[in-house]
């Protein structure tokens, strides 16, 4: 199987995890930088241009969309799909993922456990939005922030007033959440591939810090989930229609509750936390979806591997 991996860098960990998995079972596995590529948009024969050269046999594409590339790198996925060729994750399902108001209002739908959120236009109606959610302390967050960037803990009303305001003075978008003062600081990210979770940690804020993100000082531990869990991780994967999802849960008195799922989640802290090959069960994924079966290299190097 000839797979593609839409990155704009080879050197980072989980695409060089994802290429080395693939090569390991068999694969022939190319690194495309999405932003370098053209588009042939046909009726007939629509194509993708990369380096000069048609990407006219690949059978399957990982995206690693970033976030602030959205557009551009969805509307490569989307003409890959156009030619035939599946997508580990489709270009819609990521396109819903990266609008938080769009996940948030679909994942209701579909009856998932969410935090109490509120959403508004205009500064005049702040009180009432504060109220919805049950009053200080509250989570601002702006609809286009990631990896912890633009998440505000406002602890008074007051301040959270305050906070709202200058986020509406900027024009910007933004969700105001209930707080989960139960979580302690901590999340659960469940790695689901499919129709199951395959790996899932802990991760622990540091101290004074109400957000656990591992680059900005978390911790993490491998965690068994409850069923509950598993089943709220999984359904939330396909109400936004992602093959491979990180979901991000907190414990709340009331059950799991949906933070965020993210179509591109990183694999080095998964990987290293829990010791499980994500990055293998991400081509076997591939395998089962396309229909081909792995044929090990017998030790052969990658230089051996035919180019395309």
């Amino acid at each position: 199987m000839k797979i593609a991996i839409l990155s704009q860098d080879a050197s980072l960990y989980s695409t060089r995890a994802l290429r080395e998995a693939g090569e390991k079972r068999g694969h022939q596995v190319r690194t495309i930088d999405y932003l370098r590529c053209y588009m042939n948009i046909a009726s007939s024969k629509p194509q993708v241009i990369y380096q000069g050269k048609a990407l006219d046999d690949i059978d399957a594409i990982v995206p690693r969309i970033g976030a602030s590339k959205t557009f551009y790198g969805t509307a490569v996925v989307r003409q890959f799909e156009m030619m035939g060729v599946f997508s580990a994750n489709e270009s819609q399902a990521i396109s819903r993922s990266r609008d938080k108001l769009r996940c948030m209002q679909i994942l209701a739908r579909h009856g998932i456990g969410l935090p109490v959120t509120g959403f508004a236009h205009s500064t005049k109606d702040i009180d009432g939005l504060i109220d919805i959610v049950g009053g200080a302390p509250l989570v601002v967050k702006l609809l286009e922030g990631t990896q912890g960037l633009g998440v505000v803990l406002a602890e008074t009303r007051s301040a959270a007033k305050s906070v709202i305001e200058a986020f509406r003075g900027l024009d910007a978008n933004i969700l105001v959440q209930e707080f989960i003062r139960e979580a302690g600081g901590a999340d659960l990210r469940c790695f689901v591939i499919g129709d199951r979770v395959v790996a899932a940690m802990k991760r622990q804020g540091a101290e004074g810090e109400f957000r656990s993100n591992l680059h900005r000082g978390g911790t993490a531990t491998a965690v068994k989930l409850t069923p509950i869990e598993r089943k709220t991780a999984v359904s939330a994967a396909k109400a936004m229609g992602l093959g491979i999802a990180g979901v991000d849960l907190l414990r709340s008195n009331h059950g799991p509750v949906v933070m965020e799922v993210n179509s591109s989640p990183g694999l080095e802290g998964i990987e290293k936390h829990t010791g499980i090959d994500v990055s293998g069960k991400i081509v076997e994924y591939l395998e089962k979806r396309v229909g081909h079966t792995p044929s090990p290299r017998n030790g052969r190097s990658s230089r051996d591997r035919i180019p395309y």
